[in-house]
């Protein structure tokens, strides 16, 4: 199934392809195939591409891609890019990768707002940690910090409103709810998800060869431990 896609400048150095507007699977796997076509035939002057939920920014040295000043960036670079289209995520699927299990310690200190989500949801908080660690989640892309997975398949009976107030700081490693959404504090930042859990997993370290343990496309799930398991996991921090 090819998606329609709308292209539009982002400033003088950078295109915006929007491949829709659902959030999903098949929206994320053309996102991949277009991206893993871009790498194998890339135009001059492509300097990065940024995947979102939805769209994909393609950023652009405008000298080069204006053929030394011989066209107009943009439209040289959009028709290149045209060219390109339409593409499959269900034809180009996107790599398979293993699925990466992040250990989670749910309520207590690590998750004060559990108690909260299991309240608005009318579940138990043992539901609400049920259904949290049964499904494999999608990572859309990395965001809002460094390392910060923004991932797709939350059950919709978990859903619940970011709290009125933001948290002045949220540590690493917090796993969050906000709307249908869940994801993983990779720094201690502010930040206004209700928290569940935290993991003993470090998600981004600057010194790592790959700095972000997770990456768009890859697959998650989380599994339930206890405070024992998470103190051998990550000892106690002076």
């Amino acid at each position: 199934m090819s998606l329609p896609v709308r292209l539009y400048p982002l400033g003088d150095a950078a295109v915006v392809l929007e491949f829709g507007n659902d959030i999903s699977a098949a929206t994320h796997r053309a996102i991949a195939a277009f991206s893993a076509r871009l790498l194998r035939q890339p135009f001059a002057g492509l300097r990065e591409m940024v995947p979102a939920f939805t769209t994909l920014t393609v950023y652009y040295d405008p000298w080069l891609a204006s053929g030394n000043g011989q066209h107009m960036p943009y439209e040289r670079v959009a028709a290149q890019l045209r060219e390109l289209l339409p593409v499959s995520g269900e034809a180009e699927a996107a790599e398979e990768t293993k699925v990466v299990e992040i250990p989670v310690c749910y309520g207590g200190a690590f998750g004060p707002d559990l108690a909260f989500v299991a309240q608005h949801t009318g579940l138990s908080p043992a539901a609400v940690i049920a259904l949290h660690t049964a499904p494999e989640y999608l990572v859309h892309m990395i965001g809002f910090a460094p390392g910060f997975p923004y991932v797709g398949g939350l059950d919709a009976r978990l859903a619940t409103p970011r709290r009125p107030q933001p948290r002045p700081l949220v540590p690493a490693g917090t796993v969050g709810i906000a709307g249908p959404q869940t994801g993983i504090y990779s720094l201690p930042t502010p930040g206004g998800w209700q928290l569940i859990g935290r993991t003993p997993l470090a998600l981004f370290d600057a010194g790592w060869e790959q700095p972000s343990r997770l990456r768009a496309g890859q697959k998650l799930r989380f599994v339930a431990i206890s405070e024992a398991e998470f103190a051998e996991i990550q000892p106690p921090q002076p």
